[in-house]
């Protein structure tokens, strides 16, 4: 690369300059032009580069395969010692396993932890194994960009502009592949497609950054000799590349949580619409001296292709026969909708579906996670959405004034009413998709963690386990199911599925521990934004009114009481109560138990993570499982806890303590 080309295009030895040339000449200036962008040496500089990043590209996901594949035979395996009547199945049994689950240890306590801005509701900072593997990425794309920059003169610049194009157009495979819902990296990897969209976001992100280092490069490079001017006037391909900038512009900025969560129908259709604009517009910027990079433009087509006629084939398989929607209201603008497919007979727990009722929005599909598993509620998918805006508020409406219409107005009503049918709508799935944690009949040890609706996530882990429990024996011991909610009522979405689960599992000596907290902390139970205020040991901000923690009176149905700070009560119906979250953590209080969910034992406040984590891994006999789904609040604090926990057991080295797994998800999209 250190050899250049003097004016005729004469190879030699030194570096092009501009000495001799008269600028005021238009045709030595063309010449010279033409000489700062002859790019048939670094086109193929660019393109060895280009096949360089997919190595390590490739590397990544062989890893990333192998850890998968190790980690499923090493679940299979505990199944099958837990069937054998193996003493501690899920316990490291030689030396090799014991020094992959030190390694894995430390590699948890690096990457578990997530720390987040209580100043922004927006920014949410990835995880620090995220953000590591993306610090390593970046890296590497910048060391291609700039490693063996030797081209010296004149064509300096322009052989960076040349190189950053070809890493730039080296990106969009990549982005394609993190962006399908039947992609190949997560089929390998084992990670489902919406915990790769960070990555995807994040793809996109250096794309734009080698496009602009290309735009710079290259301006710096007509610009040394003033050749601006010269260069807009005479190449065709000046209009192209402003294209694809604007177009990359846009698409990064959509991309954005403010923008993207503002409208989801929006954000999608104006999504795709935009890359395909991009994809044309790429494809007409490319040069005649270049068209072998095109290459990295089919390949992405091919994969979207792909991913858009599995994905057609599963929704004409599924809605060839739709399914019909019941909708049931519950407590707290709450909707539970059942759907009994004709096609959708198996489904992993945790996973979601793409939610289509024309009746509530035609052409609108929404995420919604099932709250079910093929073994429960005579094999329905089950959902419960909690109305916001668009979709879930129509939803709710119309379940609202179904049971209002279908209610009795008179005694002499109530026997026909009981034979009433239920109206049912026609519903298209897309899915289902997800599911990309471990196996939690595998551990020793399980807590699931939810606040509000991620119940829907932990609870069909729940069900699962007690399904195959029934069916063969299992590593797992103990089970405690935490479920963080703003009141009692809350409870009632899955009261009876919590009752089968929790005879189920003690039928077959699986201990099960269900604890329901009462608290008004919103980081907790909702999306909103992180708060601190001053207050008692509860997490009511009594600025604003009267205390709202729940005291359970085990003699009497309705379990919902507010109280004053004198600890007398309040009516709630003179009282608008306004609750803020605290940053410290109020103590466990001792639960109590009520008839309305027999099963669990209620207290008041948000719960000890670390007093409740520490005491279950003091007790384990092998790997902890811990799920948790809810706001960011809620998950950051777990994540937190794990850490410390696992750090301060020296997990695996040594100490005897048994290692600890977490699977976390958020709400949000």
């Amino acid at each position: 690369m250190g050899d250049t080309m003097m004016m005729g295009g004469t190879p030699t030895d030194s570096p092009l300059n501009a000495s001799g040339i008269d600028f005021s000449n238009d045709t030595q200036a063309s010449m010279f032009l033409g000489e700062i962008l002859d790019d048939g040496v670094f086109q193929v500089d660019g393109n060895m580069y280009a096949r360089t990043f997919w190595f390590g590209i490739c590397a990544v996901i062989a890893i990333c395969a192998f850890l998968n594949v190790t980690q499923k035979i090493t679940f299979k395996m505990r199944i099958r010692a837990a069937a054998a009547n193996r003493l501690r199945p899920a316990t490291p049994s030689n030396m090799f396993s014991k020094a992959i689950a030190c390694l894995t240890a430390i590699g948890r306590e690096a990457t578990y932890i997530q720390y987040t801005p209580k100043s922004s509701k927006s920014l949410k900072v990835p995880p620090v194994g995220t953000v590591g593997l993306l610090v390593v990425y970046v890296a590497w794309v910048l060391l291609l960009e700039f490693v063996n920059d030797n081209v010296e003169g004149a064509q300096h610049y322009t052989s960076l502009g040349i190189r950053a194009a070809w890493l730039g157009v080296a990106q969009v495979p990549l982005l394609i592949l993190l962006a399908g819902k039947n992609n190949l990296i997560g089929v390998v990897s084992g990670v489902s497609y919406e915990r790769l969209n960070v990555l995807h976001r994040w793809v996109s992100r250096v794309l734009l950054l080698l496009v602009t280092l290309h735009i710079l490069f290259l301006h710096v490079s007509w610009n040394a000799y003033e050749l601006g001017p010269l260069e807009y006037s005479t190449d065709s391909c000046i209009p192209t590349g402003w294209a694809v900038y604007a177009i990359l512009i846009w698409m990064n900025i959509s991309t954005l949580a403010p923008i993207r969560n503002f409208s989801y129908e929006f954000f999608v259709v104006q999504h795709i619409i935009t890359f395909f604009g991009f994809i044309i517009a790429v494809m007409m910027h490319l040069p005649s001296t270049a068209l072998y990079s095109r290459v990295y433009i089919y390949i992405p087509i091919g994969l979207y292709l792909l991913d858009g006629i599995i994905r057609s084939a599963r929704y004409t398989w599924n809605n060839a026969r739709p399914g019909r929607a019941t909708l049931t209201v519950l407590e707290e603008g709450v909707t539970k909708v059942c759907i009994q497919s004709k096609a959708i007979k198996k489904w992993s727990p945790g996973s979601h579906v793409f939610l289509s009722i024309p009746t509530f929005g035609i052409g609108q599909s929404h995420p919604a996670t099932i709250a079910s598993v093929p073994t429960s509620d005579s094999g329905k998918l089950v959902f419960i959405l909690k109305e916001h805006r668009g979709f879930t508020s129509r939803l709710h409406k119309s379940a609202t004034s179904s049971s209002s219409s279908l209610a009795p107005t008179s005694s002499e009503e109530s026997s026909a009413a009981t034979s009433t049918v239920q109206i049912s709508h026609m519903a298209l799935i897309d899915g289902p998709y997800g599911s990309s944690h471990n196996d939690f009949a595998a551990f020793d040890t399980v807590l699931l963690v939810a606040g509000s609706t991620g119940a829907t996530f932990t609870l069909t882990i729940l069900l699962d386990i007690a399904a195959r429990a029934q069916e063969m024996k299992l590593p797992v011991k103990r089970i405690v199911f935490l479920w963080i909610v703003k009141n009692t009522s809350w409870t009632s979405w899955i009261s009876s599925e919590l009752t089968s689960a929790a005879a189920a599992l003690r039928a077959v000596g699986i201990e099960l521990r269900i604890q329901v907290h009462v608290t008004c902390d919103d980081s907790f139970t909702t999306a909103d934004e992180y708060q601190s205020s001053l207050g008692c040991d509860c997490e009511c901000d009594k600025s604003l009114g009267p205390c709202c923690c729940v005291h359970v009176d085990e003699g009497n149905d309705s379990i919902r009481e507010i109280v004053d700070e004198k600890g007398q009560s309040v009516d709630s119906k003179d009282i608008q109560i306004n609750a803020k979250s605290r940053s410290q953590s109020s103590s466990l209080k001792s639960g109590k138990k009520t008839r309305v969910l027999p099963c669990a034992q209620f207290h008041s406040g948000r719960p000890d993570f670390y007093e409740l984590l520490w005491g279950l891994l003091e007790n384990a006999e092998g790997e902890t499982g811990i799920a948790v789904c809810g706001p960011l609040g809620l998950n950051s604090d777990v994540r937190k806890t794990v850490v410390r926990c696992s750090d301060e057991r020296a997990v695996h080295k040594g100490s005897g303590a048994q290692g600890v797994y977490l699977h976390a998800e958020c709400f949000g999209w």
